[in-house]
């Protein structure tokens, strides 16, 4: 038992120790951009149902740190401040399947040409469901003086949006702030979790296990997106488990699928949508993800085929990497920022509970 425990955790660590100083790098430029793309400007630019506020609404979503949860009461707030249903869909959708942190490690874990093609899937996918809702009568959303959310910690909405009236270095430090706060918290126990079940996965398949049970590409790109819907798994936390997958035999382009789904989807994310959307775009959004999500996957394959990269040899397998004390020195780091955030609400809640 112990030599099951120590191998998932040596394998935990590191691909824990592999991503982390690209995490930690990840949340730091996500605190620039919070602090100098406040959603008041967002808002503005994304017009009515239009194509160029798609495409907007699809761009500027790609580098915003949210993930699926907290994207959706920032979401709502532009649709309320009068943006199309069409643009505020699309910025619900390029949001949490990309972002700053996301793209980083997914350069650490993964491979430059998955680096490059995720955030261009994410948009691809955005702008196809935002033209195609566009296109449907306008349905009587449902709005009321509750707050929406769904749990997040931070209130990723509005609220945890910097003020963009500050100065320059007050901006810099609340950006800061929230990035390794609020945002940290919010995605430091998915990403830990990630971590955990790549680790898991790792450890415990061999090695061509993907290659010879989803040999056939249809079955393999079918069945990420069938693992990836039902899922709530941010962009970063969904990255190290497509890693392990790909060194278990999976395609690339059903990891991309995998990357793609399992952010954008779930069932508190379809909830409010039907509610705040309507359910025709709440039908739309759905199809139009798992359409793009294997239709990209499809043609991400076809590009791997083409350059004659395999991505397998470009994940290097975590036992067989060198970890050097600046790599476990940013893990120890992002361990200590996550542990901040959670230990003094569970000693909180610890000493607060009835005895």
């Amino acid at each position: 038992m112990m030599e099951i425990i120590w191998g998932i955790f040596r394998e935990c660590w590191h691909l824990l120790a592999e991503s982390a100083l690209f995490v930690l790098f990840g949340f730091f430029v996500a605190g620039f951009v919070k602090a100098f793309l406040p959603d008041e400007i967002v808002a503005r630019h994304l017009g009515r149902n239009s194509v160029g506020s798609v495409i907007k609404a699809s761009l500027l979503g790609i580098p915003l740190p949210l993930c699926s949860c907290g994207v959706i009461p920032a979401a709502i707030e532009l649709r309320r401040q009068g943006a199309g249903k069409g643009a505020s869909a699309a910025f619900l959708i390029s949001t949490p399947e990309s972002g700053v942190d996301s793209i980083a490690i997914t350069w650490a874990l993964l491979d430059p040409i998955m680096t490059m093609v995720r955030p261009v899937a994410a948009f691809v996918t955005a702008t196809v469901a935002g033209l195609l809702i566009n296109r449907l009568p306008e349905e009587a959303p449902t709005w009321n003086n509750e707050k929406a959310g769904c749990g997040c910690q931070s209130g990723c909405g509005r609220e945890a949006i910097i003020n963009s009236g500050r100065s320059f270095w007050r901006r810099v430090k609340d950006g800061l702030a929230y990035a390794f706060g609020d945002l940290l918290g919010d995605i430091g126990r998915w990403l830990l979790l990630g971590i955990a079940v790549a680790g898991t996965i790792s450890w415990a398949l061999p090695d061509d296990f993907l290659a010879v049970h989803l040999g056939s590409e249809g079955l393999s790109l079918a069945a990420m997106l069938v693992a990836g819907v039902p899922l709530y798994i941010c962009a970063t936390a969904s990255t190290p488990i497509a890693a392990a997958l790909v060194l278990k035999g999976l395609s690339p382009g059903a990891a991309l699928v995998f990357l793609l789904a399992g952010p954008a989807t779930n069932a508190a994310t379809v909830t409010v949508i039907g509610r705040y959307w309507g359910r025709r775009v709440t039908g739309i959004y759905l199809v139009s993800i798992a359409v793009c999500a294997l239709s990209l996957g499809w043609l991400t394959n076809r590009l791997y085929a083409w350059t004659g990269i395999d991505i397998a040899t470009e994940v290097h397998p975590a036992v067989e990497s060198p970890i050097s004390p600046f790599m476990t020195a940013s893990a120890v780091l992002l361990l200590v920022l996550i542990g901040r955030k959670y230990l003094p609400q569970a000693l909180i809640s610890r000493t607060s509970a009835p005895k």
